[in-house]
């Protein structure tokens, strides 16, 4: 059930190639998952209905946008059929027995795990892999059921289903764990930061003792939250007291070079975030066993991944756009100073779709213009879907721009893309670089912007 999302139909795509006979729902049905699926064999049903259920099932997987109320949920507590959610499903069908490389935190999960399943692909592991994004080196998101003893898997901190209100990562038996860094984030299932890190000792606690895991060393609650863990811990980052040292960093705007225990590292990438993200996945690949120079001579070869600082575009003009996936104000923070490197000396416009449960929440209210004070200008959308957040409690997107303009950013406050679009077909010079954050599609700005201008 919600076989189009990305994990799930990558899941049933595996489960078929294991000789499993596979179907599934959807509320809408739409390419490129339902070609993807109907090139597997694997019949489709919309909208949700009772009768979509197969009188012969043996279990039902359940996604995690489904809830109570949705026709094919009740039929199957009705019918008391065996359901099951999809990190159980990974677990029992792909991860049991393997060497599971976990990787989490709320800030680089999708890139630090791209990295890191390229460099074991580049030394032989030839891994299986689940990524919350689509790297370029592989061209797809997921790869199940290979001949591997390895699986790199994305370390999602968000709940597994209606029925379990666990975070996802608890299901994937990790040998390996990175934790890249903690912050408060889903306000809508996390009532507060020590919550958020009860669920990443939860995590810790199922690593066993010949285990590893991997720290973000300048971060507190990362130190934390390790403390006390039975596996070995090693921590990464600029401090001195790291056990893993990152030294004599260069943030150069086609790339970034570094130092990590001695050993020389490039990469393609920019900023000082990236090449954090960079640092924890040689970690953890060294700690898998793989070695360290082979590891640093494989990282030139990573190619990025899509929506994560990927350039959609230049015009005529040379304004370039830009996509993010970034909706964390630390994340926006750190892609605007690594766009500052990539486009020195030019004009940097933010442009923010407040979408996820979290910043439609008031609780970013006074860290949004901090974060987005690194830009020279910035448009600001109004909150999606606002009638899904209380008044008192949803952010306030004109206070944000409010702000900002009070210390000196050029900040607007538009209704939606069209009017950003508009907006930015008047303000927006030669050689601008506008920089989109969305965690959503945003009603293809991009492209509008590319075509306005």
């Amino acid at each position: 059930m919600g076989i189009c999302g990305t994990a799930m139909g990558a899941v049933a795509a595996g489960l078929k190639d294991l000789g499993h006979r596979v179907s599934g729902s959807d509320g809408a049905v739409y390419p490129p998952m339902s070609t993807f699926l109907a090139s597997k064999g694997i019949p489709i049903l919309a909208p949700f209905s009772a009768a979509n259920l197969p009188v012969d099932v043996d279990h039902i997987v359940i996604g995690n946008a489904m809830s109570r109320g949705n026709p094919e949920v009740e039929e199957v507590l009705n019918r008391k059929l065996a359901y099951l959610s999809l990190p159980e499903v990974l677990k029992e069908q792909f991860l049991r027995g393997k060497r599971n490389l976990v990787v989490t935190g709320t800030h680089g999960k999708t890139t630090t795990t791209s990295i890191l399943t390229w460099l074991l692909e580049e030394a032989g592991g030839n891994p299986d892999f689940m990524i919350g994004g689509l790297p370029a080196n592989f061209g797809m998101g997921c790869r199940l059921g290979g001949e591997t003893d390895f699986v790199v898997l994305e370390g999602d901190e968000y709940d597994t289903a209606f029925f379990d209100k666990r975070s996802k990562f608890v299901h994937y038996l990790p040998e390996i764990v990175v934790i890249n860094n903690i912050e408060f984030d889903h306000a809508d299932i996390f009532a507060d930061l020590e919550a958020i890190k009860l669920s990443f000792r939860r995590l810790l606690n199922l690593v066993p003792a010949n285990g590893v895991v991997v720290i973000n060393g300048d971060d507190p609650n990362c130190l934390e939250v390790a403390s006390g863990c039975w596996a070995k811990v090693i921590s990464v980052g600029f401090g001195a007291g790291c056990s893993v040292r990152i030294e004599d960093a260069e943030y150069l705007p086609d790339g970034s070079r570094f130092l990590l225990d001695g050993h020389r590292c490039e990469m393609g990438l920019s900023g000082e975030f990236n090449v954090r993200n960079a640092a924890m996945a040689l970690t953890a690949a060294r700690a898998a066993g793989f070695p360290a120079r082979a590891l640093a001579g494989a990282l030139p070869g990573f190619l990025g991944v899509a929506r994560r600082q990927e350039v959609r575009g230049e015009t005529a003009r040379g304004i370039v756009v830009v996509d993010d996936f970034g909706h964390h104000p630390t994340a926006m923070r750190e892609a605007l100073a690594g766009m500052r490197r990539k486009f020195p000396g030019r004009r940097l416009w933010a442009i923010f779709e407040p979408r996820s449960n979290t910043t439609r929440r008031r609780v970013f209210q006074n860290d949004l213009p901090d974060a987005l004070s690194g830009a020279d200008g910035v448009c600001i959308a109004s909150v999606p879907n606002p009638e899904k957040v209380a008044a008192e409690n949803r952010l306030d997107p004109d206070l944000v721009a409010r702000e900002l303009v009070g210390r000196g950013v050029e900040a607007y406050h538009e209704p939606n893309a069209d009017a950003i679009v508009s907006r930015l077909a008047l303000q927006a010079r030669d050689g601008d670089v506008l920089i989109v954050f969305s965690n959503g599609g945003f009603d293809r700005i991009h492209d509008k912007l590319l075509a306005a201008m």
